[in-house]
């Protein structure tokens, strides 16, 4: 946008009207007439708006016509409310979409040079008006004296503008702090100051608020200082915006940091990333305050507290872009400041999350705003959803397809063609599943129902889950040769073995897919950098020579795998010594393969290339990679392509490599207390003595033995996405001898449970049966 095209600042800043309650019953009709808000640009509104535009105001011509009352700063005794007319200025802002297609994986830390925005000479601060020791002496005086002045002068002047802001906490005035490592900001002044603010009368908490708005407006134009970024930087913190009342004024610094260019963006993710600028609990503080502020946008309590949402189409959009950075500067954390969950808007579960999708799907990321343009702002139930409804409607459409077909061939429709029918023999299971997956590929998105060859049967899921459970447990036992298993680590990796068929790891692909799109909770053990590289591309390359499975690998992602290993190479990378001469290595690996050893170059001529303290963080990165994407890229490859041939999806974008992990293999998180809450009894009822005893056992168990039981009666000691109630977990009642041990079926994830007599028959019993079992219990 031209400087032209740019509102200017008003003449006089203007003062905050925060009228006493006897005035603002005369003026309530006021508040009907909230004003219009300007719309931040197609990208940004269209998706919330859908539709129309009507007229909209500037925030300068907004704020310009607040009423002048400054005499309402001396009201201590009622809440900021802030009363506005109507305005009819018109402008538009410039998009605030995040295109998640292409930067959302990508660290702000690969900006080219020329991106690291020009440094534009900063000006004279005003001089520090109070250190951080004087402003706590200050309030502490108040406690004897009741003297406010000191206090409220120092906010009054602190909060009137960009540069007293800097003047107040930057640590040095005289040094620039242009640079992503240390903002400048002095982080325990901000916070204390913060901290007393809430404690503060009424009138020093609107006269904040009121120089908030007068700053705003002053930098609501040209390129920003680093000044203005620390600005920025030390408002967004302000615990006044966790009230509804502040939320105009809120809303209007979150469009301007929205729309500041990428290069400053670049600076306030790094400054966001520093724990020692942002404490744990203040950076999670930061993060709940934007999706409170996204929920009661979406749901207000009270809906007169704000303008109407087609007005302010702009709030939510501004808001997600904040939470993006803030999302990118968790990422580049190590480890990150918050749980990735801790992101998550549950709000956001109880709206049309098709509609969003297929907005994103239409529209991408430039057009209209969509929440799936900011997929770490939605949950993975809900991201579940939208996989499966996403796999339902392609379900549909192919089994209509199929119907279209026979009918135009004038052949008699039947049922089995809307399905994917698997007819396999329990004595040659994995040829027999291969065959006919590679038979029936055009199959693949169709409803899954399998059938035992001479065995009666309709499959009603049961059939279904054991043939998972029957060939995970083959194709994953060690005498099998597909995968290792690492005990250390409790996972199973790729064999680097050399075949010249890979079709088998194309079948565990299609496997979990197939899992994936029926809902079935695998009892797979990957390490987490096999979902990062199942997730590399996550939609597969039209061009068939591109690289899939190949992602960035560091010595995390080995010691998730091989961690005696990697200990091994974090010593050598630590070592004091001469490496040259003290581990004589060269840049080349040895692998047993069948019973030879055979050996590999890292690199070209690395058997004469020795190791030394210079290039020994070469050596280790290069071991790594060949490890864990080189020597297995085939067998990978085809894990790759078995997997997307079945999720083939847009909506794989959405999930990141942890959330892929839950999709097939369920959660780690039990709650036998929700287990308890949703299992139904046959035979049984819930008040009988052996179910008292039995919840009594089990929530008494440590969490080893609770794994154990749930392993033993489902298959898997994971819990799927939608929580225990998904898992329909049955106990029935066996009407046999109390002498026998509890039965699994753990196809339809029922227990089988004696009428024992006394709890302690009860507990040494199922002990002994969740103990000594191999966790399937099929029958």
């Amino acid at each position: 946008m031209s400087e032209a095209g740019r509102v200017p600042s008003p003449a006089a800043p203007p003062a905050v009207a925060a009228a006493a309650p006897e005035e603002r019953k005369g003026r309530e009709p006021e508040r009907e007439k909230l004003p219009p808000i300007g719309l931040a640009g197609a990208g940004a509104t269209a998706g919330l708006d859908r539709g129309s535009k009507g007229q909209i105001s500037t925030f300068s011509s907004f704020i310009s016509t607040v009423s002048q009352k400054k005499e309402a700063t001396e009201n201590r005794g009622s809440p900021t409310h802030l009363v506005f007319p109507n305005i009819k200025n018109v402008r538009d802002l410039p998009p605030v979409c995040l295109d998640v297609r292409q930067k959302q994986r990508v660290s702000t830390d690969a900006l080219s040079s020329e991106m690291k925005a020009p440094l534009l000479p900063e000006p004279v601060l005003p001089i520090q008006p109070k250190t951080m020791k004087d402003f706590q002496e200050d309030v502490e005086k108040v406690k004897s004296s009741g003297d406010w002045k000191a206090v409220y002068d120092f906010y009054l002047t602190t909060f009137d503008s960009f540069p007293e802001l800097n003047a107040a906490f930057k640590k040095d005035a005289t040094t620039s702090f242009n640079t992503i490592e240390d903002s400048g900001i002095n982080a325990k002044f901000v916070n204390a100051v913060y901290d007393a603010l809430l404690n503060t009368p009424q009138d020093i908490q609107k006269t904040v608020l009121k120089g908030i708005i007068n700053s705003l407006l002053r930098e609501w134009k040209g390129p920003r200082s680093k000044d203005d970024l620390r600005a920025y930087f030390i408002l967004l913190q302000n615990p006044q915006f966790n009230n509804t009342s502040t939320y105009v004024i809120y809303a209007h610094l979150l469009r301007q940091i929205a729309t500041l260019v990428e290069a400053d963006h670049h600076f306030l993710v790094h400054w966001f990333k520093k724990k020692y600028r942002l404490s744990q609990k203040r950076f999670k503080q930061l993060v709940e305050r934007l999706l409170q502020f996204i929920s009661l946008r979406l749901f207000p309590a009270k809906p007169e507290e704000f303008p109407p949402i087609t007005k302010c189409s702009w709030w939510i959009p501004s808001a997600s872009k904040v939470l993006a950075l803030l999302n990118t500067a968790n990422s580049l954390a190590h480890p990150p400041l918050i749980p990735y969950t801790d992101f998550y808007n549950s709000t956001l579960d109880h709206i049309d999350l098709m509609e969003e999708y297929h907005t994103w799907q239409s529209f991408g990321n430039s057009h209209r705003f969509s929440f799936c343009q900011y997929p770490f702002v939605i949950s993975i139930a809900a991201k579940k959803i939208i996989i499966q409804r996403d796999s339902e409607q392609q379900m549909i459409s192919i089994a209509r397809q199929s119907l279209v077909d026979k009918v135009s061939r004038r052949q008699r429709p039947d049922m089995n063609m809307l399905f994917l029918n698997m007819k396999v023999r329990r004595t040659h299971l994995v040829s027999d599943s291969l065959d006919e997956l590679t038979r029936k590929r055009a199959d693949l998105k169709k409803k899954l129902k399998v059938t035992f060859v001479g065995e009666a049967g309709l499959d009603m899921g049961g059939l279904t889950k054991e043939w998972f459970l029957l060939l995970i447990r083959q194709i994953f036992h060690p005498d099998y040769g597909m995968f290792t298993y690492h005990k250390d680590s409790h996972c199973h990796w790729f064999s680097s073995f050399k075949c010249d068929n890979y079709s088998e790891f194309r079948l565990v692909g299609i496997l979990m897919g197939l899992a994936v799109y029926n809902s079935i909770t695998l009892d797979i053990r990957f390490p987490p950098c096999c979902y990062k590289k199942l997730l590399s591309p996550p939609i597969v390359p039209s061009d068939q020579n591109t690289p899939v499975g190949i992602c960035s690998i560091t010595t995390e992602d080995l010691c998730q795998i091989m961690p005696e290993l990697a200990h091994g190479l974090s010593e050598l990378l630590a070592y004091e010594g001469n490496v040259e001469e003290d581990f004589f290595s060269t840049f080349q690996v040895f692998q047993e393969e069948f019973g030879i050893i055979k050996s590999y170059n890292l690199k070209p001529g690395g058997d004469k290339i020795p190791v030394t303290n210079q290039n020994r963080k070469e050596y280790v990165q290069l071991y790594i990679d060949f490890l864990l994407n080189k020597s297995i890229y085939k067998q990978f490859a085809a894990f790759y392509y078995g997997f997307h041939s079945v999720c083939a999806s847009n909506a794989l974008m959405l999930l990141r490599p942890e959330e892929v992990e839950i999709l097939v293999c369920g959660s780690p998180e039990l709650d036998m207390h929700a287990l308890q809450r949703s299992t139904q009894y046959d035979g049984y009822a819930k008040t009988d003595l052996t179910i008292r005893y039995f919840w009594d056992v089990v929530l008494g168990f440590p969490l080893d033995l609770q794994k154990k039981l749930l392993h033993f009666t489902t298959g898997s000691d994971r819990v799927p996405v939608g929580g225990m109630a998904d898992l329909n977990f049955k106990i029935s009642k066996n009407e046999t001898s109390t002498n026998w041990l509890p039965v699994a079926h753990t196809c339809f994830n029922q227990l089988c449970l004696p009428p024992y007599k006394s709890k302690k028959d009860l507990k040494q019993k199922l002990i002994i049966g969740i103990s000594n079992s191999e966790g399937f219990g099929l029958e």
